[in-house]
């Protein structure tokens, strides 16, 4: 039995499937599907995605754009290497799956389209995610030109504003960096979430790119997460128990650069890391050493020389006093004096573009399936399983209301703030 595809009344697709033991006979692309061979992968597609172009590969897939045919619109399409590999990789692709189809929001990257050319649960082998191409992110944009104080605090609230919906929904980021923040040349932004490591950029907003590291809060955490120059300090001295502020400070580390147009924390090592952190922010005080659980971590920063928090008037010269004060809320090194998301979208800083009731936080029905383990998850021991859960999920998102359609954003009256 086919599986029905995403565009509306779309007629199912049968494929043909063939038992992976004894001589391979010829491969037959199924009914509604071509197929494209791009830097020795093949990709089987459905036919309405055409003019394929290699756009980026990480450890747990490979990301091409494409040409939409009935709109024109260009897409980022995933490929996941080997989803089946191992029930790890299994439950990785399950799980990044499930969080893309569950969170909807202006500033977080939306999955517009899933599918496979696979004919049913048993011989689900290839999983491919669909959404719409960005025009560049931010680590590129500051590469070329500096951006206005104006065009600052639009992007930096837009960050805030995905990531206040993201933590409402239990998720810590813990990747936040320039490359994971797609913006088009609207100045509008989107985050990536993803389970696995790999940032591609995509949708017509400011997004919020990679949540190739995201967790559920309450989960078990892990060190050494993020890209190390935005890394949160509690990160790196290991403790167990870090919170949604790891987020604050990369976005402080971002704002940082915007307005100096240069990296803060360009640390060579986790070592020199953490000696680039204190020489801006100052060594910690005696009552801060309790919650550093790493002994080691604890006993380098006691056997430092105590060292003064700079002078950020000095440091930042081209920022505004705004600027300034929020970021020193942000680069705190105690994160349970560091300022949180909520608050920080209501600093002076970001005023002209606040919009208290227009900053959705997640639904309980979306918190409930991304921090409530599904039972079927937890019985979930071999890949027949693995295979059964995720097809479940792709018709889950097929016959759902968000289905492959894409918003213009061309019919606003005021003019667009542009890059």
């Amino acid at each position: 039995m086919g599986m029905s595809a995403t565009m509306g009344d779309s007629a199912s697709i049968p494929g043909v499937f063939f038992a992976d033991f004894g001589p391979a006979p010829p491969e037959i692309t199924p009914e509604g599907y071509h197929e494209v061979e791009l830097n020795k992968t093949k990709w089987v597609l459905p036919q309405w995605y055409n003019s394929l172009k290699p756009l980026g590969e990480g450890a747990y897939g490979v990301v091409c754009t494409a040409e939409y045919e009935p709109t024109g619109d260009r897409v980022a399409i995933k490929k996941f290497f080997r989803p089946f590999q191992s029930t790890i990789h299994a439950k990785r692709t399950y799980r990044e799956l499930k969080l893309l189809r569950t969170l909807q929001h202006d500033n977080v990257l939306e999955m517009i389209d899933v599918f496979t050319p696979d004919p049913d649960a048993s011989s689900l082998n290839n999983v491919y995610f669909v959404s719409v191409l960005m025009g560049s992110d931010l680590q590129n944009i500051m590469k070329i030109q500096r951006l206005t104080d104006e065009q600052i605090q639009l992007l930096i609230y837009q960050v805030l504003r995905g990531l206040k919906y993201i933590h409402s929904a239990g998720i810590i980021h813990r990747d936040l960096k320039p490359s994971n923040i797609a913006v088009n040349e609207r100045c509008e932004v989107k985050v990536f979430l993803s389970f696995s490591q790999l940032s591609f950029l995509i949708l017509s907003f400011f997004k919020i790119l990679d949540f190739g590291l995201a967790r559920a809060q309450d989960a078990e955490m892990t060190g050494y997460v993020a890209t190390r120059w935005y890394r949160a300090p509690e990160i790196m001295l290991n403790w167990m128990h870090y919170t949604q502020t790891v987020d604050v400070w990369s976005v402080g580390c971002i704002l940082a650069e915007l307005v100096s147009g240069r990296p803060l924390f360009p640390g060579d090592d986790h070592i020199d890391q953490l000696t680039k952190i204190m020489s801006v922010v100052g060594t910690p005080k005696e009552e801060f050493w309790s919650k550093i659980q790493s002994e080691e971590a604890r006993n380098y920063i006691k056997n430092r020389s105590p060292i003064i928090r700079q002078d950020f008037v000095t440091l930042f010269p081209m920022a505004s006093p705004y600027a300034l004060e929020l970021l020193e809320m942000m680069l705190i090194l105690d994160p349970d004096r560091r300022i949180s998301v909520s608050s920080a979208l209501r600093h002076d800083y970001l005023r002209e573009y606040s919009v208290p009731n227009d900053e959705p936080v997640a639904m309980d029905t979306v918190i409930n399936s991304i921090v409530t383990i599904d039972p079927a998850e937890e019985r979930a021991t071999t890949l027949s399983d693995w295979r059964e859960l995720i097809w479940n999920e792709i018709r889950l998102f097929q016959n759902s209301a968000r289905r492959l359609s894409f918003v213009s954003c061309t019919d606003t009256e005021e003019e667009p703030m542009k890059i």
